[in-house]
């Protein structure tokens, strides 16, 4: 049976890292050989399904996450960080650092990615855990939440806009619809779930490299506007190429070029020369100085970027071997409400296959028969489906390797951290999703 596959693969996994202290990346390359020969892959193709999963997930995160790192280093040793973070701290008060970042990762995560966004928002998180002594999850975890709980319900992320295509909703509706979930439901958990005891137990160190250790004086720092306006360009370009899209119609040389600088990758290039100028030169620093803070974001990230490609190689794995096939036989006639069905269906899948993407385009092909007729809102659909993909992140998603080694965590808290409150957000939200099209109706929307 393809899931109980998934089950024990999953449990050797566990096995490996916290009884054997077997490094992450090492592991999981074992785990998914192992996978690939149980599910029926010819021995000959698992270099190249295990090539393919690393390629796909390298190709869609290095330059990304790669770019933020450099970015975030380079603010952070020349005090641009520092001069963020305190202005955020002035103006919310140390009490209340965890309502800056909720804030602060909603305002952004509305259109960004939650990998982009998060590496352009942890520098800030790791400089305000710095200054202020703070426990690092108590800072962290409430942006990661808030981050999660945008991506996955909202578009334009690629999630949820590739099922309201698919479910021919609505982009604007299920947009506007959805903030009433997402945003008070990403800030319950993300305020409620750093105070849980078993996750204030943790107190984990910023990972090296990523931060300067310095603390800068009110002179050496960079004035706010500079250091804002380094920090919110990239949030600015990606934003403004995912609104123009939306609102744009026709194909001409001004959109391209605007989709062009809004890709994350290109407006992250652009962010961090211009970051090299502005804290470089400009401020006094040598050239020589800025590219060493480059090289040493490079060296720390080499092995995160090497867990998360082997995340992604374990979940090619589980793809190739057919298990999505098996769910959609499983499920198919269930007697169930289209709405808990389309949500359990892609829970079920997130949990085999680990990414929420191909965990959400998987369900839209199933559940797209139960709309017809149903009398469901399409846009609720697209929320339902979008919601059920949050749950249950665990080791075969490469978001769970990028959560828990930014947050530097043991693979058993970092399951504590982010399965327990990625699956709270899923099951609420399934409760929001419902409410909703209960108003709906009574509206006669």
């Amino acid at each position: 049976m393809p899931l109980v596959a998934v089950g024990i693969s999953v449990l050797i996994l566990l096995f490996l890292m916290t009884k054997l202290k077997l490094n992450g990346f090492v592991a999981l390359l074992l785990v998914a050989v192992g996978v690939a020969l149980v599910q029926g892959i010819p021995a000959a193709e698992i270099p190249e399904v295990l090539a393919g999963g690393i390629g796909d997930q390298i190709g869609d995160t290095m330059l990304t996450i790669g770019l933020g790192a450099m970015v975030g280093r380079v603010m952070g040793d020349s005090g641009a960080a520092q001069r963020v973070a305190g202005k955020l701290i002035d103006a919310f008060g140390r009490q209340r650092v965890q309502v800056a970042m909720v804030v602060t990762a909603m305002l952004i995560g509305v259109t960004m990615f939650y990998e982009v966004a998060f590496v352009i928002i942890v520098p800030v998180a790791f400089t305000i855990v710095r200054v202020t002594g703070a426990n690092l999850l108590w800072v962290g975890l409430p942006m990661s939440i808030t981050l999660s709980t945008m991506h996955s319900f909202l578009p334009p992320h690629p999630g949820p806009t590739a099922v309201a295509a698919s479910f021919d909703a609505s982009v604007g509706l299920t947009l506007f619809y959805g903030l009433f979930i997402a945003v008070p439901l990403g800030a319950l958990i993300a305020l409620v779930w750093p105070r849980l005891p078993f996750v204030r137990a943790m107190n984990p160190s910023i990972p090296k490299g990523l931060v300067s250790e310095r603390v800068f004086t009110d002179e050496e720092m960079p004035g706010m506007a500079w250091s804002l306006f380094v920090a919110l360009l990239p949030v600015v370009l990606i934003a403004g190429a995912a609104v123009t899209d939306m609102a744009a119609s026709g194909s001409n040389g001004f959109l391209h070029f605007i989709a062009f600088i809004g890709s994350a990758p290109i407006a992250l290039l652009l962010t961090l020369l211009l970051a090299v100028w502005a804290f470089g030169p400009r401020i006094g620093r040598s050239l020589s100085e800025v590219s060493a803070s480059c090289t040493s974001a490079a060296q720390a990230m080499a092995m995160i970027l090497l867990v998360i490609g082997a995340g992604g190689a374990f979940k090619q794995v589980l793809v190739d071997g057919g298990i999505s096939d098996y769910i959609k036989d499983v499920t198919h006639g269930w007697p169930v409400s289209p709405i808990i069905l389309a949500w359990l269906i892609a829970v079920i899948l997130r949990v085999a296959l680990g990414s929420a993407t191909v965990a959400v385009v998987t369900a839209s092909g199933v559940v797209l028969p139960l709309l017809a007729g149903s009398g469901v809102h399409p846009e609720i659909m697209v929320l339902a489906v979008s919601c059920g993909s949050i749950a249950f992140s665990h080791v075969n998603d490469p978001g769970f390797w990028m959560f828990k080694e930014y947050f530097n965590l043991s693979v058993i808290d970092a399951i504590k951290a982010r399965t327990t409150y990625t699956t709270v957000l899923a099951v609420l939200g399934l409760g929001g999703v419902l409410v909703l099209e209960w108003a709906l109706d009574a509206l006669n929307l």
